[in-house]
């Protein structure tokens, strides 16, 4: 994400803006940030997301949205560019300032990155939790074989499950296996030295 000159910008300012450009925006306490463009190894985890997801939700009466669709978060008085929602049944929008904002994610997925990662696992997930339909929450690395998934059991307690390269995670909404490995296919994940003495 890259901030615009730093000034305090009105709601209505956003919402032009972001009506507008060509890109995406969010809105965060005055300040307006660019979503800027995604590395390779993000875009082709989207993909596989994206083409994984969709073979199931067809027959599930699912839908599958990408990065560019907005999701209302009813805890801002704007809305948020998850990578990735999904919703099974009914999909509901709402209009907000002439944009349309998807209204009820049962599942959102975030491809992490340095810059957003804390902010994702953070104050942005917080912001997740106030839509009622919210379920699951996918928290995909891009530099490691390392996915994260937070499951909803009650309005104060959500179960965290880390998975690694070889293992499968479980995805209630759409009741299916999926496997860490699919998600990274054709990602090329560089080692990181965790001895700062070996160089092998």
């Amino acid at each position: 994400m890259t901030a615009l000159p730093k000034r305090k910008y009105t709601l209505e300012e956003y919402f032009e803006l972001d009506k507008n450009a060509e890109g995406n925006f969010e809105y965060f306490d005055g300040e307006i940030f660019e979503m800027s463009g995604v590395s390779p190894e993000h875009a082709t985890i989207e993909v596989n997301l994206i083409s994984k997801l969709n073979q199931i939700c067809i027959n599930r009466g699912c839908r599958v949205f990408p990065s560019n669709l907005r999701v209302k978060v009813p805890a801002l008085t704007t809305y948020r560019y998850p990578d990735l929602s999904l919703v099974c049944g009914e999909i509901v929008f709402k209009e907000i300032q002439g944009l349309q904002c998807l209204v009820n994610p049962m599942l959102i997925v975030e491809v992490l990155s340095e810059s957003t990662e804390f902010y994702d696992r953070g104050e942005k997930f917080w912001q997740y939790k106030s839509i009622e339909s919210f379920r699951e929450y996918l928290l995909v690395s891009q530099t490691d074989k390392f996915i994260t998934l937070f499951q909803k059991h009650n309005e104060r307690f959500w179960l965290q499950s880390d998975y690694v390269a070889g293992e499968m995670l479980h995805l209630d909404t759409l009741d299916l296996d999926l496997n860490v490995d699919e998600v990274y296919q054709g990602v090329e994940i560089k080692p990181q030295i965790t001895d700062p003495y070996d160089f092998k």
